[in-house]
């Protein structure tokens, strides 16, 4: 009950508390000591529910389906995505799921992992859009940096629409070539924990394919007939 309740505190604060603000926050070591135990026990677990076959299949290379481009956020995690992300999902996670801060992972997932799917994901309360949005003058220069890629954006919803949207805008510039013949489909969405967008908390709402951002036409290419089945292999 008393973990309940703190983790119920832990998300309230997380929804009140002012997104990079101009003093540091401190951390605990006392908090990592207990926490690392954790990540041992869970590891434990997991090393328990797998084979030795499962391992040697991820040691013997990997072959992504999809390069995933979204937020450092910690509340945006691959378990609304994948249920066995292990080998399928080629992870790139920075603050406000930028293309041009993290260019050469995604490259690397799209040109030598040969991903057939680049998937751009924001999401709802984002506190690198809301920062990118106001005076971010007074923050360390590297994250001035990283947020200064973001461009003009406002600090809502729509801020982050509005970035998911230049991002696959910035990749279909840089993808064109895949995108054309076929070897690419480039998508945005928005995992809306918030229910800002009105279409269910949690849900991971597509927002744009391959630039286009017609809801009609975005339903049609999804549901459109793909040239071939891929499996994954485990």
């Amino acid at each position: 009950m008393l973990k309940k309740q703190f983790t119920a505190l832990l998300i309230a604060a997380a929804f009140t508390a002012p997104t990079f603000a101009g003093e540091h926050a401190h951390g605990d070591a006392t908090v990592a000591q207990g926490f690392i135990k954790e990540i041992l026990a869970v590891n434990t677990s997991y090393d328990k529910l797998h084979n030795a076959k499962f391992f040697k299949e991820l040691a013997s290379g990997q072959h992504p389906r999809a390069t995933v481009v979204t937020c450092s956020d910690s509340r945006v995690h691959t378990n609304m995505l994948d249920k066995t992300p292990e080998g399928d999902l080629f992870m790139v996670r920075n603050i406000g799921n930028q293309i041009a801060t993290s260019k050469g992972s995604v490259q690397y997932g799209v040109n030598h992992l040969a991903s057939s799917l680049l998937l751009i994901i924001g999401h709802s309360k984002c506190g690198a859009i809301g920062a990118a949005s106001g005076d971010f003058s007074k923050l360390e220069t590297p994250i001035q940096a990283e947020l200064t890629t973001i461009g003009k954006v406002t600090g809502d919803i729509e801020g982050v629409k509005t970035n998911v949207n230049n991002q696959v805008a910035a990749a279909g510039s840089e993808f064109a070539d895949k995108i054309k013949d076929g070897h690419l489909l480039v998508i945005g969405a928005v995992y809306d924990f918030a229910d800002d967008m009105k279409m269910g908390a949690g849900k991971l709402n597509i927002i744009n394919v391959n630039g286009q951002t017609d809801a009609a036409k975005i339903a049609a290419a999804l549901s459109a007939k793909p040239a071939a089945n891929e499996h994954k292999g485990h």
